[in-house]
């Protein structure tokens, strides 16, 4: 199905590669700020991340809102999660983390 899309466009598959390239070092985005949150995050505190909740960008970078498995259980509804506020510049450097909330997996937003 690619393929004929690439025939019917004159793309060819290299073509396609380069198109599909990732941004330069110098810019990096959202995804970029995500994945340096959570590694960094994951080394400082030892809880596994369960994922990114929120991305923002700021003056000076990024502001990167990870959610954290602080104590599983079992069942694993009754799991205690947090969500840190992480703070990266461009180069994906952590400058500071906060927590910000601590919840049980099974429970609602207010």
């Amino acid at each position: 199905m690619a393929e004929n899309r690439r025939a019917r466009t004159g793309q060819t598959a290299k073509t396609a590669a380069k198109t599909a390239a990732p941004r330069s070092s110098s810019r990096r985005g959202p995804e970029h700020a995500a994945r340096a949150a959570c590694e960094s995050l994951e080394r400082l505190i030892c809880h596994p991340a369960e994922g990114v909740s929120a991305v923002r960008r700021k003056d000076d970078g990024w502001c990167v809102v990870v959610d954290v498995l602080e104590v599983p259980r079992i069942p694993d509804t009754t799991s205690l999660l947090a969500s840190y506020e992480v703070q990266i510049d461009e180069r994906g450097e952590l400058k500071e983390y906060s927590r910000v909330r601590r919840y049980r997996r099974g429970s609602a937003d207010e």
